[in-house]
């Protein structure tokens, strides 16, 4: 008992975890904090590779989602482990390449693997690995409208691991979010700058709270009120009846779509200006 209240005096550990997300989510937070303990469902991606890559079927309609040009550069600007990579090299049109961004260089390696191993060598050929800090990268003008569609899956809470982590869920603090939250908020606005007009912006997390999900892109509306606009997947049915509504974008979670995500998804799109 005492190690439970001290856990609660110092704001840290599964009961501050538990509090914190049932104040987020209310009487849902028992069925969603279930669905969260059972492993996720996997799916066997297969289509345009040589060979399958397990992932979430969420991340699959994430990187689905984005809309590639028919021909130029597209940046995934947080690539790895890759399998959002491979959803968008297996979609891409010969006229597209591909730049793969991972700033830790072990990632940056495994992320290779990835790509050497289920791509073609015509595919792999037009897609290319990089380091660069995605958050610093905007602040160079040399950078700036230098890509035709970016995907942005960002570091994140990732509630599903820590949940599952006893090391990890006695670590948590309210604190995690609210930092996450605002290195999200850097990526999500120099890769706006990045993006070209009329380009196609993807940001995506696998957190399931509103600091990290909303209020970021809420941000990115705020400063580029003319510029940045949120396009609602009118295109993707699948979407639509695989998730539910957030503000800005669409909310996959395990409790409601047969285990899959969690995953939040808002598509923005670069208005030219006048």
């Amino acid at each position: 008992m005492a190690s439970r209240t001290a856990g609660l005096a110092n704001n840290t550990g599964s009961l501050a975890f538990n509090a914190y997300y049932e104040n987020i989510w209310g009487d849902r937070w028992g069925e969603l904090r279930k669905s969260l303990l059972m492993p996720a469902e996997s799916f066997s991606c297969s289509e345009g590779l040589v060979k399958p890559y397990i992932l979430d079927y969420a991340s699959v309609l994430a990187a689905s989602s984005l809309l590639l040009p028919e021909e130029g550069l597209v940046l995934d600007a947080c690539a790895a482990p890759g399998g959002k990579s491979l959803i968008i090299a297996s979609k891409m049109g010969e006229g597209v390449n591909l730049l793969c961004n991972e700033l830790s260089s072990d990632r940056r390696r495994r992320l290779s693997n990835v790509l050497d191993e289920h791509l073609d060598n015509e595919k792999r050929k037009r897609v290319t690995v990089s380091g660069f800090d995605t958050a610093k990268a905007g602040g160079r003008k040399t950078e700036h409208e230098r890509f035709d569609a970016i995907l942005l899956d960002v570091p994140c809470s990732s509630e599903r691991h820590v949940i599952q982590s006893e090391k990890a869920l006695n670590e948590w603090t309210p604190a995690r979010p609210r930092f996450l939250s605002q290195r999200q908020w850097s990526l999500l606005s120099s890769a706006f700058l990045m993006l070209k007009p009329g380009g196609c912006l993807i940001y995506s997390t696998c957190a399931i709270n509103p600091d990290e999900n909303d209020i970021p892109v809420s941000r990115l509306l705020g400063k580029y009120k003319n510029e940045a606009e949120i396009d609602e997947f009118k295109d993707s049915e699948e979407i639509f009846h695989k998730s539910e509504t957030a503000k800005y974008g669409r909310l996959i979670l395990p409790d409601s779509s047969e285990g899959m995500g969690p995953i939040y998804v808002s598509r923005v799109i670069k208005n030219f200006l006048q």
